[in-house]
């Protein structure tokens, strides 16, 4: 799981692996170590019917509900997103670049402009 934060908004990219262990467990969760202090961020799947986010005890949870991730894990689905509150989010799979990176994308979903003609 990315996350990726830029002025009001919060933007969460999901690789393959992700979404099976969201279906399996759901929840995900990793950190950002800073020596004295840890930044948590987490992806937990409710019973709701909107994307929602928090942020306590330096702790930012998005919670996804349970009909989206079914869709997502299921369906050509690319991402869902709540523009009606602030902030901003996103969640979305996360696909192979097309250009050349250094990172391993091997668990990313395929891009589906890569097989089209530029």
């Amino acid at each position: 799981m990315k996350i990726r934060i830029k002025g009001n908004s919060l933007r969460c990219r999901l690789t393959r692996s992700d979404v099976v262990a969201l279906v399996k467990n759901k929840l995900l969760e990793d950190s950002v170590d800073f020596g004295v202090n840890k930044l948590v961020y987490a992806l937990q799947i409710v019973d709701d019917y909107q994307l929602s986010a928090t942020f306590n005890n330096n702790t930012i949870t998005l919670f996804m509900p349970a009909t989206m991730l079914a869709e997502l894990a299921e369906t050509y689905k690319v991402g869902f997103e709540n523009i009606r509150h602030m902030p901003h989010l996103l969640v979305e799979k996360d696909f192979t670049c097309l250009d050349n990176v250094a990172e391993d994308q091997s668990d990313n979903y395929p891009n589906p402009l890569a097989s089209k003609p530029l």
